[in-house]
Order: structure tokens, then C-alpha cells, then sequence
């Protein structure tokens, strides 16, 4: 699929300090949490990355209302240490701001595994798939999304290389992974679908 989109506006309070993440083509970057509360007042802890000269006339952030435009970009983490599947925020450009906290993601992909379809224990029904979507240069983004209700019976009926076009959400969620030797509390990222989009109206990031 030559076509692809990629975009997020978050708006929301840091609540931490910037820590250095990388370095790419020269330019250093750093990881910062950001909360953004939901409607039912529970908060998503994201995790942000940006540049230096970004954030730096912003110091110090915890606690600073930010308005961050970006993308979600996903890493394969070999290192054996933490989730196999880095999900961080990528922002374009950030900003401060008094706005009210919102979670804007419009994603347009491929379907790359076999989506999954279960319910809860109370009947509702779910689906997870995974996502690529293309950057440029030939790499690509590997991003978990979930459906509820009739969408996710929807999803869960289209096969691996279907185009798919989504908005939503980014989401966090806390889990416990069993080790041979310990328990470790994780945190998962994955992309809460509100509604389908016709995969015919995305745009080039």
C-alpha cells in the first residue's frame, strides 16, 4: 500500500523529567512521561520522545500542560530486557498549553498478523490486530490496535494484507509478566480503535 498515515495530537501534563533516550543522525533525543486523563478520569501515562532543542526553554516539564503533534512509532527491542515491542510517541512538535487533555491517533496501515477476536467474561467482544504502517524509506511501524463491539467483528473478519484506516486513541496498560526467576510490572501501549476511516481518504505523512 503506497499510501499511509501516521498522525497524533495529545494534550496532557508531563509528569516526569526528560531522560536521554538515543542519538540519530547526530541528534540526541530524550524520553519523557506524559498523562492525559480519559473521559472516565483514569489517565493513559505515555511515552514521549523529543529533541533537546524541543524542550529546552520548557525546563522543568513535570507538571507542565503540553500539546504534542506527532507520531507513534513502535521499536523491536533485542536487548532481553523489557517488552520485545517499544511503543513510544514520536513528537513532531511540543509545545505548552492550556487546553483541555485529548488523545487524537489516525492511523492508515496494512493488517499484518491474523486478527484475533475474544470476549470478556461478560460477553463483549474484542478484537486485537496488529498494524504496519509505512514511514519512509522503506521501514514500517508495527503498531497493536483493539476494536470493540460490532467494529472489532467487523476487523476480525479481514484477512492478513487488508488496508486499514482507523482513529482512536493511544492507551496505556499495566501488566504482570512472569519470569523464570521474578515477576516484573510491564506497561503496554496499544491503539484503542473508535471508529473505522475509508482507507481511500488517507494522505502521505
Amino acid at each position: 500500500m503506497d499510501e499511509c498515515r501516521n498522525s497524533l495530537l495529545l494534550c496532557g501534563r508531563a509528569s516526569g523529567e526528560p531522560v536521554f533516550s538515543h542519538s540519530n543522525h547526530g541528534e540526541g533525543f530524550h524520553r519523557f512521561p506524559l498523562s492525559v486523563e480519559r473521559l472516565s478520569q483514569q489517565e493513559d501515562c505515555l511515552s514521549v520522545l523529543a529533541t533537546e532543542s524541543q524542550f529546552a526553554s520548557l525546563l522543568p516539564l513535570t507538571g507542565r500542560k503540553l500539546r504534542v503533534e506527532g507520531q507513534i512509532r513502535s521499536f523491536n527491542n533485542k536487548s532481553g530486557e523489557g517488552s520485545r515491542l517499544v511503543i513510544s510517541v514520536l513528537a513532531r512538535t511540543l509545545q505548552p498549553s492550556e487546553e483541555e487533555d485529548c488523545n487524537c491517533v489516525t492511523l492508515t496501515g496494512v493488517i499484518c498478523k491474523p486478527p484475533i477476536l475474544r470476549r470478556t467474561p461478560l460477553g463483549r467482544c474484542i478484537c486485537d490486530v496488529m498494524l504496519a504502517v509505512n514511514r519512509r524509506y522503506g521501514r514500517a511501524d508495527y503498531l497493536p490496535c483493539i476494536a470493540w463491539g460490532q467494529v472489532a467483528i467487523l476487523v476480525s473478519q479481514m484477512p492478513v494484507g487488508s488496508p486499514l484506516s482507523i482513529d482512536g486513541r493511544i492507551q496505556s496498560r499495566r501488566y504482570t509478566k512472569v519470569l523464570p526467576d521474578r515477576t516484573e510490572l510491564r506497561t503496554a501501549y496499544e491503539v484503542s480503535i473508535m471508529q473505522l476511516r475509508d482507507p481511500a481518504d488517507a494522505g502521505p505523512d
